[in-house]
């Protein structure tokens, strides 16, 4: 080892501080100055000879440092270049040049000079010592830049391309990332060897520290959440689908499904379903069929009124004032309604209430209920169960089969815009059933309140509270709604319109509405109360006021066109200008039907459509005692066909009927209109008495009809449908009418214009009825049977007398 010495220089410079900064001989670099006397002291170097001393600081907060505050080791550097910068800075590019000690701080009134001397560090060469320092040394700088990505790769081959070790040391310590601290400390080892000892050192901490950072920046990576992942990749598929020009972001449109799911406020098993809906559309290209059937989805689910409901009216007059407002008669429904009402009122979260409105067509059942939902103050739906035979008409499909849509009910829901609002079920009883499933068992659950506070429908699969709604079924016949179904029903009966209900419905409420719709007014177009009755009796024959309507149409429709032509300003309908707009009466009073008649009697059936009287005809033939029963009988009817003919031959001596009639006669029982069938049991009395007379010769009073079912001993069994079939002979002008004694309860429900124009017979045998029927009675023995007979209600006799047409 040779070492070569030489002088250390001796000099006086413009001393600079440095804050954080160490400079190395031979290290470029360039730093910006504010203070006022590192500019003083970077001004006199530049009025010189261009070398200033940088020494750097102890404390990075002082702004004016003392000797004590500086190291005593610095860098006697060269200034470069001086670039002002706007203000009072400048930035200056300085060259380090060799290591000076200050020896003495030289305060001036400018700038701060100091007395420094070279550090003169020995040189070494030939030393294989050095040559293993130096590969060791590159061999850590090697794994430090390995771990320092920021290096730049020419520091790297300087490197390894660099033989001097005093230069090697001072340039990997010059650009590394160190502390002050630490560049200064090997700043002020003097010994090349020494220094690249303590450098090895430093990098192996670093090399420690950078490998741990390493390590914990993979395991925070590791540990990065599903939604910062989410929103990594999310806006990378933003970015993507804009430089391919998609105008629909999967990412934005599930973040709107989102905000509005989270607005809704649902419970959990609800919002976790439509949450995981909403990742999955946010996975899937826009234009997916998946993403179709998904969004359609959501839309169908956040359409409905989660959590919505309107109050109800509590004003209970209010309420009766929009019935009678809305509908004329009908005081045992509205007062029924009523009461339903003020039960609600009193009791608001009362549950279980499914009314079923009964009655014939045209009566006014789907506009009750609309009145109802106004009276209550609720929104309406209405909902059509004619003809249904698919169970997912009212569950729903399920969203594996294409084209799946929610259940009538969701959707009714849906429609309304609330939570609690009246759904009508119309035309419940006109359920079909087939392989698709049987729609009357799904609607168990959504009128049962103990399971529909959960209705699941197929096509949501999320729980949806029904409790709250307030259904309301129409039904023409009650006999074709299931049971289960059936027990559910609150049934309010709604009965036939009498010629005066309908008189007041059409003067009040159908000719001012028609008149109104076809662009007339009351002025221009008036109807006389004859003209009314003369539809009425004249054009129509129903229940309801449906034919009524239709006429009172072509009426105004006519009038409208002659108005137009100018043919009069204004007019009047009356009785005799009917046929002219209404053509021949289609109905007139069959002088027949009440003239007495043998083998013929009265008869009175229910239907679907209300009361008809029924005309049964028996013809006695001579032949071999065949019996013909025609006219579209049901087997029920024919059953009582033939018990009727059982009880008159048990009673033919009482009669005076030949025993043997039955082998010498043939019997022809008919019902007319024979394409219309016809069943049931409450033509029993009707045909025995038809067989009896024709057998006896006797004539039938044609101003009597009769119901009810025979036994073979001849009783007289209560019959349904009451108030419908004497309906039907008001509407006939019937005088007496014939009924079981089983049915006189059900008088007190008969409509008041019924009770006062009709007299009613109630029978208990067939013994009252042929009395009461035939015009003269065959055998005196029949006058000692007991009378039921009522003169009144209140009378003691079993006749109830009234006011006759």
């Amino acid at each position: 080892m040779e070492i070569k010495k030489r002088i250390a220089r001796l000099v006086t410079l413009p001393l600079l501080p440095l804050r954080g900064l160490v400079v190395f001989p031979g290290m470029v670099l360039h730093f910006d100055v504010g203070r006022k006397k590192s500019l003083l002291a970077l001004n006199q170097a530049m009025t010189d000879d261009q070398l200033i001393f940088l020494v750097t600081q102890r404390d990075l907060r002082d702004d004016d440092p003392g000797e004590e505050g500086l190291y005593k080791i610095g860098i006697v550097a060269k200034v470069r270049q001086v670039l002002r910068l706007p203000g009072d800075s400048v930035r200056v590019l300085v060259e380090g040049l060799y290591r000076a000690k200050l020896l003495e701080l030289i305060d001036s009134e400018s700038c701060s000079i100091a007395s420094v001397r070279e550090c003169v560090s020995r040189r070494v060469s030939g030393d294989i010592n050095k040559h293993a320092m130096i590969r060791e040394c590159r061999k850590s700088f090697e794994k430090y830049a390995a771990l320092a990505p920021q290096l730049s790769p020419d520091v790297l081959m300087n490197v390894l391309s660099s033989d001097d070790i005093d230069h090697l040391s001072d340039y990997i310590a010059s650009n590394i990332q160190l502390e002050p601290a630490k560049k200064q400390l090997l700043l002020e080892t003097l010994d090349p060897e020494k220094r690249i000892e303590k450098l090895i050192v430093i990098l192996e901490q670093e090399i420690a520290i950078l490998s741990l950072e390493h390590s914990i920046h993979e395991r925070v990576h590791q540990q990065i959440n599903k939604n910062q992942k989410e929103f990594y990749l999310r806006e990378q598929l933003k970015a993507i689908s804009e430089e391919l020009g998609e105008s629909d972001n999967p990412h934005d449109e599930s973040q709107s499904y989102l905000s509005r799911i989270k607005k809704l406020k649902l419970d959990d098993e609800a919002e976790k379903k439509l949450l995981s809906e909403c990742e999955k559309l946010s996975r899937m290209p826009t234009g997916s069929h998946e993403a179709t059937v998904v969004r359609g989805f959501l839309d169908t689910c956040l359409s409905l009124p989660w959590n919505t409901y309107t109050k109800d009216k509590a004003n209970l007059k209010a309420s009766q004032r929009i019935l009678e407002r809305d509908h004329y008669g009908l005081k045992k429904v509205k007062q029924r309604i009523l009461e339903t009402l003020a039960v609600r009122q009193l009791a608001p979260d009362i549950k279980g209430q499914v009314l079923c409105l009964a009655g014939p067509p045209g009566v006014g059942k789907t506009s009750i209920a609309k009145s109802i939902a106004t009276a209550m103050g609720r929104r309406y739906a209405r909902v059509s169960l004619g003809g249904m035979r698919d169970e997912a008409d009212i569950r729903g499909h399920r969203r594996t089969y294409i084209g799946a849509m929610p259940g009538r009910i969701i959707n009714a829901i849906k429609l309304a815009g609330s939570s609690n609002p009246v759904i009508l079920l119309d035309e419940i009883d006109k359920i079909g059933k087939d392989f698709r499933g049987d729609p009357a068992s799904a609607l168990l659950e959504v009128l049962d309140s103990e399971q529909n506070h959960a209705f699941r429908d197929h096509y949501i699969e999320i729980p949806y509270d029904l409790s709250r709604v307030l259904f309301i079924a129409t039904a023409n016949d009650l006999s074709q709604i299931p049971r289960p179904l059936h027990d559910r029903l609150e049934i309010i009966e709604i009965p036939s319109y009498t010629t005066e209900e309908k008189y007041h419905i059409a003067k009040d409420h159908l000719i001012k509405k028609q008149v109104r719709r076809h662009g007339l007014t009351m002025r221009q177009l008036k109807f006389a109360d004859d003209a009314i009755y003369g539809i009425i009796e004249g054009y129509t024959r129903e229940s309801g006021v449906r034919a009524l309507e239709r006429n009172i149409i072509t009426i105004c429709r006519k009038c409208a066109r002659q108005i137009i032509a100018e043919e009069f300003k204004t007019t009047k309908v009356t009785a005799d200008m009917l046929e002219q707009y209404l053509g021949p009466r289609r109905y007139k009073d069959d002088a027949f039907k009440k003239c007495n008649g043998i083998g013929i009697a009265n008869g009175l059936a229910w239907t679907s459509v209300g009361g008809e009287m029924m005309q049964i005809e028996v013809a006695v033939l001579e032949g071999t005692g065949k019996i013909e029963l025609t006219g579209s009988m049901g087997d029920v009817m024919k059953e009582s066909a033939r018990t009727a003919i059982s009880y008159v031959r048990s009673r033919t001596n009482e009669f005076f009927i030949e025993h043997d009639f039955y082998k010498t006669k043939d019997i022809h029982i008919h019902v007319p209109e024979g394409a219309v069938p016809k069943d049931g049991p409450s033509a029993g009395v009707t045909i025995a008495t038809a067989i009896i007379s024709a057998l006896t010769g006797i004539p039938v009073h044609g101003n009597i009809a009769m119901t009810g079912e025979i036994t073979l001993r001849g009783r007289v069994l209560p019959i349904g449908g009451l108030r419908e079939k004497t309906m039907a002979a008001y509407r006939n002008r019937i005088e007496k009418v014939i009924i079981p004694v089983g049915n006189r309860a059900d008088l007190s429900e008969l409509d008041d214009n019924v009770r006062e124009n009709i007299k009613f017979i109630t029978a208990d045998h067939l013994d009252t009825v042929i009395r009461h029927s035939l015009v003269s009675m065959p055998l005196a023995k029949v006058e000692k049977m007991p009378e039921n007979i009522l003169l009144s209600h209140k009378s003691e006799d079993n006749v109830h007398t009234s006011v006759t047409q």
